[in-house]
């Protein structure tokens, strides 16, 4: 059995992580192209990028859930994109306010990893109760 700091401690590491893959994705997609709905493309980008590194690196070092097989883990990864929908929503919120309100880029990644922040607790939390379902977590 994990402690609740231990938890804590890796799935803050691993949020980390998976932040500093977004925000850089970002920070590359409007590097390489700047033109119209760039801010909204680097943002998807990002996403495209952190969302599996999260769900990988969760499921190992914070759930310690292994899938049945490639069908099941398949399944979860949905179940775990789905979760991933209202919190992405809150993060894309922040971030999109927080470049509307200061019209920089600086804020708008701060916003993002803020934004990416409250998203993840709130994703731990339905994730242990809807994905990742075990006694211990």
């Amino acid at each position: 059995m994990k402690s609740a700091a231990r938890i804590a401690l890796v799935y803050a590491l691993v949020s980390a992580l998976a932040t500093a893959a977004n925000i850089g994705t970002q920070a590359v997609s409007m590097w390489v192209y700047s033109g119209a709905y760039a801010v909204a493309l680097s943002v998807l980008a990002g996403t495209a990028m952190g969302f599996p590194i999260k769900y990988v690196l969760e499921k190992k070092h914070v759930f310690a859930f292994k899938a049945d097989n490639l069908g099941h883990d398949a399944r979860l990864f949905i179940l775990y994109g789905f979760m991933g929908v209202f919190t992405t929503a809150i993060f894309w919120g922040i971030e999109f306010a927080f470049h509307r309100l200061f019209g920089t880029d600086g804020m708008r990644y701060l916003g993002g990893a803020l934004g990416l922040t409250v998203g993840s607790y709130i994703k731990y939390h339905l994730d242990k109760r809807f994905v990742f379902k075990q006694e211990w977590v």
